[in-house]
């Protein structure tokens, strides 16, 4: 099943809204804008579509080989000043892990996307790259290769709080979760193609035809499509640090999407 929305209509019916807070989507008769604008910490804000509203996971509808493909812009530089982008967003396919859209069991995470993360979120994930920014990445913690680690968990929290011990330790788990992550360089406020090509095995990202994040480890499926902007903030440590909430976000900030598409393809 191949899909393609230019926005120059009506919605599709396939994509879900989920709009919460001072969300809004806000269609320009071109694209379509998810807005947040005077959102505050005491109160979840998003604005979302996705195709897994209601659905049990294992109907979620995406699995590999397939191309995703999303011309974007965001507008606000990424960063961690007053002038760049809060909370979280980004676009691709998960889980759903944490109840947002249906009354499911609680889960651990599969995901492959473009993922947005302000300051102060710091989910330090990949060895290499920072617990926050734009990023390319890909998690599966639900492989038996992460389940099989669960019971060290406790033990491994406090070796991680030893530097020397955290870069000897953290990359055989970082494996294991299927955690693979790199920055995308590119400027959010310009219009780029991003597209994900997720194989059944590994998984490659690219900005305007430059591979970012090449052979990494491909999480399984059924996942479903998601794409949100949003004032939250989550921290998720190695050694520890455990926090989540939210953001006050003056004025307006949006994520504008010029089209998308969905390829089943061989990769």
């Amino acid at each position: 099943m191949n899909v393609y929305e230019d926005f120059s209509a009506e919605l599709d019916p396939r994509w879900q809204r989920y709009v919460v807070g001072n969300g809004a989507l806000e269609p320009t008769g071109a694209t379509l804008r998810l807005v947040n604008a005077n959102a505050s910490n005491r109160q979840y804000t998003d604005a979302q579509i996705d195709d897994y509203q209601g659905l049990p996971r294992r109907r979620f509808p995406w699995r590999p080989p397939l191309r995703l493909t999303v011309r974007a812009r965001f507008s606000h530089p990424a960063g961690s000043g007053p002038s760049n982008l809060k909370g979280t967003a980004g676009f691709g396919f998960w889980n759903d892990p944490f109840l947002m859209t249906g009354a499911r069991t609680p889960t651990l995470p599969r995901a492959i996307w473009f993922f947005y993360a302000s300051p102060p979120s710091n989910m330090k994930l990949d060895l290499d790259t920072p617990g926050y920014g734009w990023k390319a990445a890909t998690i599966d913690a639900l492989r038996p290769s992460a389940l099989l680690l669960a019971p060290l968990a406790p033990l491994a929290v406090l070796l991680m709080n030893l530097r020397p011990l955290y870069r000897a330790l953290w990359p055989p788990i970082q494996r294991a979760l299927s955690v693979q992550e790199a920055v995308v360089e590119a400027e959010m406020t310009e219009w780029h193609t991003y597209a994900i090509e997720w194989g059944v095995e590994r998984a490659r990202f690219r900005v305007d035809e430059r591979t970012v994040l090449g052979d990494a480890p491909s999480p399984r499926g059924p996942l479903g499509f998601v794409m949100w902007l949003d004032n939250q903030y989550m921290v998720v440590t190695p050694w520890g640090r455990l926090g989540w909430g939210l953001l006050d976000v003056p004025g307006r900030q949006w994520m504008e999407v010029d089209w998308l598409s969905v390829e089943k393809v061989e990769i």
